[in-house]
Parts: structure tokens; sequence; C-alpha cells
């Protein structure tokens, strides 16, 4: 069996790799208490021990208005970490698989970004995670690196769950309405990524297509339009919720003021790894109704 190593296990994105990719190997999945992501001897003797086929890497420093205040923290995991997992990955020969952010770029082009697009992070936490994506390829040229978005999933702390909290014990709400994006599920990421790493593990030919793709759900919103559907579905499957979707009122980012500025257009065109790997993308919507079924029959 392929030996796997998985870091961020209790993470939005890691809780459901380890399950998509349980079927692929034999899981090492470790969290912050198996692996300090802030020491590099750590991460190393972590690699060297388990001596993986393949590295999954989706744990990161993910606190974006926090980062403005810690930069020290947020570069030694987001960035210097990923140079390490890079050059140790190379040393044994395993690929490393991770992910990385809208954030890179700036959010004033009209129209979708691509990958070959300039990046131009407004926020320290976007400089970490671009930095992280540079210092990994350049220690490991065999890498898949997928930028996604506004990522959410019934695991850990996200925007849904954050607006279903809010809507259970409030008559309105405000919710900026002038940034667009994707929102993007936990399981979406997890379900993509293990295609990936077994699209990898049966490659023949040596010819596996490295590098940067965008892997966001179908279509675009708003935060605004994002939260009514939230609270409408949810209404629907019967969550006793105070704020009706009418109540819910679109604001400027002006009048929300945030400690880590936010790009205005987070659109990120998949066309690249759609093509490459012959995937199909389901709507954000989908995954939107996944997740509240899920929570759903939690609360049941």
């Amino acid at each position: 069996m392929p030996r796997i190593l998985l870091t961020g296990k209790n993470g939005q994105v890691g809780f459901a790799l380890n399950q998509t990719l349980a079927v692929l190997g034999d899981v090492t999945a470790v969290d912050v208490h198996e692996c300090d992501l802030t020491k590099p001897d750590a991460i190393r003797d972590l690699i060297l021990t388990h001596r993986p086929d393949v590295i999954v890497h989706p744990a990161a420093y993910t606190a974006v208005d926090k980062a403005e205040s810690e930069q020290e923290l947020a570069y030694a995991i987001n960035a210097v970490a990923s140079g390490v997992i890079g050059e140790v990955a190379a040393q044994i020969g395993a690929p490393v698989f991770t992910f990385s952010t809208d954030y890179v770029y700036p959010g004033d082009k009209d129209g979708w970004y691509q990958e070959s697009d300039a990046t131009g992070p407004l926020s320290v936490y976007g400089k970490t995670k671009l930095a992280g994506e540079v210092a990994l390829a350049a220690a490991q040229p065999k890498h898949v690196t997928l930028r996604t978005s506004w990522v959410f999933g019934p695991w850990g702390g996200n925007f849904l769950k954050t607006m279903l909290r809010l809507a259970k014990d409030r008559d309105a709400l405000n919710v900026v309405a002038d940034q667009y994006g994707a929102p993007t599920s936990a399981n979406l990421l997890a379900d993509v990524t293990a295609q990936l790493v077994a699209r990898y593990l049966n490659d023949v030919d040596g010819e596996y297509p490295w590098g940067t793709y965008h892997l966001v759900a179908g279509g675009e919103t708003n935060w605004h339009g994002y939260a009514k559907y939230v609270i409408e579905h949810a209404a629907e499957l019967g969550w006793n919720l105070q704020v009706k979707p009418d109540a819910i009122k679109p604001i400027p980012a002006s009048d929300y003021p945030v400690p880590a500025p936010r790009p205005s257009n987070s659109q990120l065109d998949t066309t690249l790894l759609r093509e490459t790997f012959g995937l199909s993308l389901p709507d954000w919507q989908h995954g939107v109704r996944h997740t509240l079924a899920l929570l759903s029959a939690g609360r049941g």
C-alpha cells in the first residue's frame, strides 16, 4: 500500500481528506501535536521517519485578520514550513499536494483570475501563502498547489456555520455584497485531491502534470448572496432560525472594517484544472446543500 502523510488532520480540509485518502493507501494523519510546523527540525524528523510516498499538506495558518498582528507566526507556518516540506519531500522522492488561496490576488481584475495572472496579495495571510507557494515550488518541482476560495464544511469554523449561529438569535444581519467568489466545500477539495493523488499513483508514463491550479466550485456569488442561500435552504430543512432571508441586508465592505483587506474579486477560472485532469466541478450551491444536509443529520 502506498504510504501517504497528511498534515492538518483536524482542520476543515484535513478532516475530509483523511476520509477520501484512506482508500488509496496507508494514511498517517498528523496535527500540531504530532508535528509543530513552526519547528523545521520536527518537520524533517516526521517525514524522514515515515518516508511517505506522497505528502498531502492542507495544514496552514488561516486566521486572516489575526495574521496582521502575528506576521512571524503566519510566515513560519505558511511559508517556511512549506519550503522545508518541499526540501525533504524532494530528498525522499515524494510529491507534495497542497493548498493555497484566492488571497494571493489583488482582486482588481475585471473577470476570472487565471493561474498565469499576476499575483499581488493585499494581506499578510495572502503574502505568506504566496511565499509558501514559491518556497515549495523551488524545493520540490513535483508538486500540485490548489488555489481555492471561501472554504466551508460541517467540520471546523467557517462563514456558513457562522451565519447559522447568528441567524438563531438575531432579527437581521448585515452582510458584505461587493466581494465576489465561489464558496467551495471541503468535501469537494478532498474528493478532487484524492482523484489527483490516485492519478499520480497510477501514473506509468512519468509525465504527471505538476504545477499550480485553481480549484473552486462552479458559479459565483457575493457574501450576501451566499448568506441568503444558506438561510433559505436551512429554513427549508427545518432549522429554527429567527432571521428571515429578507432581513439579511447587503452592505459594502467599507461598512464592515476588518484588520486584513480582502480582494473584491476572488473569482478563479478552473479551466486549466478541468481540462488537464478531465474533471467536472459542481456549482457552489450543491456543496452548500450537501453540508447543510450533513449538519441537519447531526442535529437529529
